[in-house]
Order: C-alpha cells, then structure tokens, then sequence
C-alpha cells in the first residue's frame, strides 16, 4: 500500500469542537424554553451534519430525524446564530495534530477535508484555526449530493486529487469514516481518542492513539 494522499474528517479527529458545539446546541435549547443537556449527551448526537445535531438535541432522542418542523427551524436557527458566532472558543487541535498537519503539508502531500459539517461552519472554522491553506479540496457535508457514508465524498475527492482511491488514507473517528472508506475502496485509519466509541468493532484497518503515529503508514 503507497499512500499518496490523506482526507481527514473534521471533528473528533483533527478538532475537538465538542464544548463549542454543545454551548451552541445548549444556547439554542434556552432561547426555545428547553433546559440544558449534559455535553456528554450533545457529543452523542453529533457525527451527521447540523441538522441531525440540531434534531435530536430538541428531541433529547438519537432517533430523531430532521423533518423540517417549525420547532426544529427554529432551532436550527438559533443553533447557526450561536455556533457561528463562537466557532472556536474552546475548540483546539488534538495533540500533535497542527504539526503533523504541517509537517505532511511541506511533504507535499495533497491533503484534504471530508466532514459532514456544513460549509458554512466547515470553512471559516479551518480559517480560524490558521490551517485552512493546508487542503488541497475541502469537502463538507452539503457540498456535494451525499455525505459519509456514502463512498461519494471520498470518490469525488480521490478524482480531484489526482489518485486513486486504494492510495487515499481515510482518517477519521466514527463509523461514518469508516463505511464510507470501505464504500469507497480507501484504507482507513481510526483515531482512538475521538467522539467514536467500540472502535474495535468498526472494521477499520488500523486504529492509532496519536495523530503522528500517521507516519508510519507512509514510505519514507
């Protein structure tokens, strides 16, 4: 396996975003008459984009779906007011992360983004953090017609990198990562210390504790 290029979900692999998100989703709940919910309860929710994130914590359910209702518009209204406006207070790299990102970068590495974050947060949060030059295609959750886990994203970018897909590292954190690297015919990798859990039993190729283990999977 030559690796000849990395995508990287967002949250929970290069970020941890969880109290921004959480302070948004609970800011969100209050102006609605709702009452806070643990951050350890929003972190469950999120994975799908805002508008699952926004529909279950109304809901308080993980089954709940995004169906357009007056109470869930308004809500997400109120979500995209609070989270844009403090996209990172608190939301800072994992270790090790900014450096390898770097460090892969001045390899010449094509690098890029696949999250199912909107392009709305998706874009000016990668500014704010300074590594927004570092991408090469950045893909979010509405960029395209399908989001992870759909092998769509990953085929899109595969094509727009100029690799193929059995040379394209998939990193991420949930099982969307995962089925969508599977989908898509990618090697993939999970990082242990993100908002996924029983990463055992995702199936992924490898699971890795520091986000500079990565270079072991590329040939010197």
């Amino acid at each position: 396996m030559t690796i000849q290029a990395l995508a990287f979900d967002l949250d929970g692999t290069l970020v941890d975003s969880i109290h921004d998100l959480a302070r948004a989703a609970n800011a969100a709940r209050a102006d609605l008459g709702l009452a806070p919910l643990a951050q350890d309860t929003v972190e469950s929710y999120v994975g799908d984009g805002a508008a699952s994130l926004v529909a279950r914590v109304l809901a308080d359910d993980m089954a709940a779906e995004f169906d357009g209702s007056e109470l869930q518009q308004q809500g997400m209204t109120q979500f995209n007011l609070h989270y844009r406006a403090g996209l990172t207070i608190a939301t800072k790299f994992y270790p090790k992360v900014q450096e390898t990102l770097h460090a892969l970068h001045e390899r010449g590495l094509p690098l890029a983004i696949i999250t199912n974050k909107p392009e709305r947060f998706t874009l000016p949060l990668l500014r704010e953090l300074g590594v927004f030059e570092h991408f090469d295609v950045i893909i979010a959750g509405d960029t395209l017609p399908e989001r992870k886990p759909s092998a769509l994203p990953l085929e899109y970018t595969a094509e727009k990198l100029g690799v193929s897909l059995e040379n394209m590292l998939m990193v991420g954190d949930s099982k969307n990562d995962i089925l969508a690297a599977k989908n898509a015919g990618c090697p993939n990798v999970l990082v242990s210390y993100g908002y996924g859990d029983e990463l055992e039993k995702m199936g992924a190729d490898a699971i890795i504790h520091r986000f500079d283990e990565l270079f072991g999977f590329l040939e010197e």
